[in-house]
């Protein structure tokens, strides 16, 4: 199978590439995938700083060994569709993976190439190839007061028809169960999916405790900082935790927003210098593993949310407690994912400390979130997440294949059934394949198809063997809707 996967991609300094670069591993180590990375051009980045506040120049970093990455659109500009569908074509890939958040190819301010970027599916799939996009939040969900957004109902149309072109992609999934209810009702969507954002590895790591505390209690605070990600009170809260955990040790990580350059070196600025706080700026991929494994607790001390996080599953990767504002998304991130977090109430420094201090003074707390974290871990790894989007692709390529060779009096024949009767069938027929022997086939639809008759799932079987079946289980955790509803 040929896959163009269009995302933002190491050693570009931009939202999702550590995302992208784990699907593209997994997507590697598979023999029979063919896969080509359509990434953003290079560039400087001036909110990527690193602990000494040098810029991160992505130009001067190799491109990263072993992937086939073709860098053919720019950030910011109204060329992004046209280039890749130019690229797309001259590849005529069996698969278009897009990896998106509504950011991904402008900023705000540049609401006419972010929208562009964003028509691109739709684009692509009206040329005949196979589109899906994994949407990592939505904007109904999204708190416009502290995402700093100026003129928010012009905003809010804008985005709610970009919203919409993005669902003229064959398929999107999305990461948390809410997000699929809105998309689904709000949009009266039928081709989007339940799915997992996963860890960043093939095996999680087991909690090494004896790396934890000594002799520094480690507190990590890692993301992309300045718009809903802040780090105010999490300082104003520190403090109050020194007090009681003399040990303690505060870990910033991460680069800014790009549209917040300079912000977390303007807060550490601010700060104390007898306090002991370790800001890191920019930190590399392969120094990431170290921060988690010596961490005692992960902090996320956002404003609001936009989808399920990654620093949360990272810290399932490695086994540490989690503590998070009490925000919707982190609440159905928890329950989806079977997580240990704590919460504490947006934007109470008071509350914040006092829940730090609980944690990091019981050890027994500590290894319990741990273990649990870690056991969550487990269950969704990356490796797992992708071979469930495989089966959902390789599904919906038999599919087409097939629907060019059912005849279309059986379709209808199926769906004048469905609407009579109440209980389960099969409809048989004969075809032959490229070899001229004949093959028997049936079509099955699902046991329950009482809600919609339009929206029943299909599995084809091929001379009595399941050749598909429903993306279920360690990936999807709703069944998607299939047939012609794509």
């Amino acid at each position: 199978m040929k896959i163009c996967l269009v995302a933002t991609f190491p050693p570009s300094g931009r939202q999702l590439n550590e995302y992208a670069f784990h699907i593209a591993r997994e997507l590697r180590r598979n023999p029979a995938i063919e896969l080509t990375i359509l990434a953003d051009e290079l560039t400087d980045y001036e909110f990527a700083t690193d602990e000494d506040g040098k810029s991160f120049n992505a130009q001067e970093q190799p491109e990263l060994p072993g992937f086939n990455v073709i860098r053919c659109w720019k950030f910011n500009s109204l060329a992004t569709p046209i280039r890749l569908l130019n690229t797309i074509r001259r590849l005529k890939p069996d698969v278009v993976w897009f990896n998106l958040v509504f950011s991904s190819f402008a900023t705000p301010e540049n609401p006419f190439a972010a929208f562009a970027g964003l028509s691109a599916p739709a684009l692509v799939r009206s040329s005949g190839f196979y589109t899906h996009i994994t949407l990592h939040h939505i904007i109904e969900h999204v708190d416009f007061s502290t995402a700093g957004v100026r003129r928010e109902k012009i905003f809010r149309i804008g985005t709610q028809v970009a919203t919409r072109t993005l669902l003229k992609a064959h398929s999107v999934s999305v990461l948390l169960s809410g997000y699929r209810r809105t998309l689904t009702k709000k949009y009266s969507a039928r081709n989007v999916l339940l799915g997992t954002h996963g860890t960043f590895s093939s095996v999680p790591s087991p909690p090494d405790f004896t790396k934890r505390g000594d002799p520094q209690v480690r507190i990590l605070a890692i993301g992309h900082w300045g718009t809903y990600k802040r780090l105010e009170t999490l300082m104003e809260a520190f403090p109050a935790v020194l007090a009681k955990v003399p040990n303690a040790k505060l870990i910033v990580a991460g680069a800014n927003h790009h549209t917040k350059a300079g912000y977390w070196e303007s807060v550490r600025e601010a700060q104390p210098a007898d306090l002991p706080i370790e800001f890191r700026g920019y930190v590399a991929e392969e120094a990431i593993p170290e921060l988690f494994r010596t961490a005692s607790v992960v902090v996320m001390p956002y404003d609001s949310a936009t989808g399920s996080s990654g620093p949360a599953h990272q810290a399932c990767e490695y086994g540490v407690p989690i503590l998070c504002a009490d925000i919707a998304d982190f609440r159905g991130m928890a329950a989806d994912e079977d997580m240990a977090v704590k919460f504490y109430r947006v934007g109470d420094a008071a509350d914040l400390a006092d829940q730090l201090v609980t944690i990091l003074h019981s050890a027994e707390l500590q290894k319990q979130m741990s273990e649990h974290n870690y056991a969550a871990g487990i269950q969704m790894t990356m490796a797992s997440v992708v071979r469930n989007y495989l089966r959902w692709f390789e599904l919906n390529r038999f599919k087409r294949h097939h629907a060019r060779v059912v005849p279309n009096w059986l379709s209808l024949r199926l769906r004048s059934r469905l609407s009579r009767h109440d209980k389960t069938f099969d409809v048989s027929f004969p075809t032959k394949d490229g070899n001229g022997k004949e093959r028997s086939h049936s079509l099955e639809p699902p046991r329950d198809y009482a809600e919609s008759i339009d929206s029943a799932d299909v599995q084809v079987w091929h001379d009595k063997e399941a050749l598909t079946e429903h993306p279920g289980g360690d990936g999807y955790q709703s069944a998607p809707m299939l047939e012609s509803d794509f």
